[in-house]
This record gives C-alpha cells, sequence and structure tokens, in this order.
C-alpha cells in the first residue's frame, strides 16, 4: 500500500505598498491525505483568513480558481490579492531522513602474514654514541614502541 500524498497549503498574499507592494508566499499547513481533503481544509482556512490589507476594506470576494481559492479585497484606492493554492509535496530539504541501512562488516579474517616485530630498542651505550662532531649517531627515538 503506497503512502498518502502530502499537500502543501500556500498562501500568497500582498504585501507592503507602492514601489515596495510585493507577493509573499508561505507553507502555512501540510495535509495528509486525498487532494480533496486538502482543498476542504484549505478553503476552512480562506474562509477565516484575515488580511492585513486593506485595514479598511470596501468588498471581500472569495473565488475558487482551480486548486486553490482567490480572495480579493478592495480598499478605497487599490485590490489586494490574497492566493490560496493546495499543491502535492514532492521534496522537503528539512524533513528528517531515513536513515540509512548500515552496511554488515564482513567477518574478520585471519591475516595472511603477521606484523614484522619492531626493532629492538638501542641501549644505553648505542644512545650515549657521538659522532666526531658530537651529534648523537642513533636517534634518541629509534626503537620507541609508541612511535609505531
Amino acid at each position: 500500500m503506497t503512502a498518502p500524498a502530502t499537500w502543501g497549503l500556500v498562501v500568497e498574499t500582498t504585501v507592503g505598498s507602492g514601489e515596495r507592494k510585493h507577493t509573499e508566499a508561505t507553507v502555512v499547513a501540510h495535509v495528509e491525505g486525498s487532494r480533496e481533503e486538502a482543498l476542504a481544509e484549505l478553503e476552512r482556512r480562506a474562509r477565516a483568513y484575515v488580511p492585513a490589507h486593506p485595514f479598511n476594506h470596501d468588498r471581500l470576494r472569495l473565488l475558487r480558481d482551480g486548486d486553490g481559492f482567490l480572495l480579493v479585497v478592495d480598499g478605497a484606492w487599490r485590490s489586494f490579492l490574497t492566493r490560496f493554492t493546495v499543491a502535492e509535496l514532492l521534496e522537503d530539504s528539512a524533513a528528517p531522513r531515513e536513515p540509512e541501512p548500515v552496511a554488515e562488516e564482513p567477518p574478520a579474517q585471519e591475516p595472511t602474514e603477521a606484523a614484522p616485530p619492531p626493532p629492538p630498542r638501542p641501549t644505553p651505550e648505542q644512545l650515549a654514541e657521538r659522532d666526531e662532531d658530537g651529534v648523537p649517531v642513533l636517534p634518541s627515538w629509534l626503537g620507541r614502541p609508541d612511535l609505531y
């Protein structure tokens, strides 16, 4: 059985005024189920919507349009539009991801060759040996097992 579709309820509204007047879109909710269920929820929200602009309106009209609704609010000098749309959610980058299956590690195999033993640690006499310039012949770190 396939999972029910997820529908985004989108509200696009006119904000600002004059040259700064523009449209902003917001996904106000998600509905899982059929397209008809999503449209019913969208209609409920469209009917309850209180537009911010204009503050005092002369006329308010709610129209059904394909996959949504248009709310046209006439003010004293201009009209403002709010569009309500239902759209199927195909991908959401912020949705939690399913964890990827962890690949099982292959069973440990017997080593074919044993690792070579570390070289023997130099004796104090060897470390004290110096050349004619006074430089140690063997470095002090040679043979230290903690460096391997």
